[in-house]
């Protein structure tokens, strides 16, 4: 007899099994819940490398070729055009490395570099205010030059420094080695612009 009271009264009653089922069903929401929200995060997270290694690349820029325009430890943003112009900053793949010039000549272009380090294209001086120096550089080339179809002339705003297509190391580059145009700097927070 004593043995049946025992069991008895481990037996739960009515009001503690509807706790424990709702302790169990609100236990299995938060799990839901929570591999619902970790889905979405990874999906965001997905679509934003995506979107970022397709459309808009960022980069963190080193060395001194690009001064006073870009300067070693900026980060900046690229943006996937199919047009190139005379004058934009770019960046493209050379041997595995990627590169940032500005476009000094399209394809056709005639390129003439005097021993000062002016710059004239198809027989005309160009206006460079980004320059830090005129300089003629790392130069290989016989000029004048002309730039050969789907390739372009390419050098670097630190003229003394920079090694490009007046190198026949680097030389003009094909279209497709061009993965986009600089849009954007975004660091450091005080000199965040778009870069010309």
């Amino acid at each position: 007899m004593e043995e049946q009271r025992r069991r008895i009264s481990s037996v739960p009653d009515f009001a503690e099994v509807e706790k424990e089922r709702n302790r169990l069903k609100r236990r299995k929401e938060y799990g839901n819940a929570l591999r619902g929200t970790c889905f979405s995060l990874l999906a965001v997270a997905a679509i934003a490398v995506l979107a970022a290694t397709l459309f808009l690349p960022v980069l963190q820029v080193t060395g001194t070729s690009m001064e006073p325009t870009l300067y070693d430890g900026d980060i900046i943003v690229l943006t996937k055009k199919s047009s190139i112009n005379r004058g934009d900053l770019c960046g493209f793949y050379y041997q595995n490395k990627l590169l940032l010039k500005r476009v000094i000549g399209l394809p056709g272009d005639w390129i003439d570099i005097k021993e000062d380090g002016t710059v004239l294209v198809n027989d005309e001086e160009i206006d460079e205010p980004y320059v830090s120096g005129k300089s003629l550089g790392e130069c290989d080339l016989t000029f004048p030059y002309q730039v050969p179809d789907n390739r372009y002339f390419v050098m670097g705003d630190h003229r003394s420094t920079s090694i490009d297509s007046r190198s026949s190391v680097i030389g003009s580059i094909e279209k497709d080695q061009i993965t986009g145009k600089i849009l954007l700097r975004i660091w450091p927070l005080k000199h965040i612009s778009l870069v010309h």
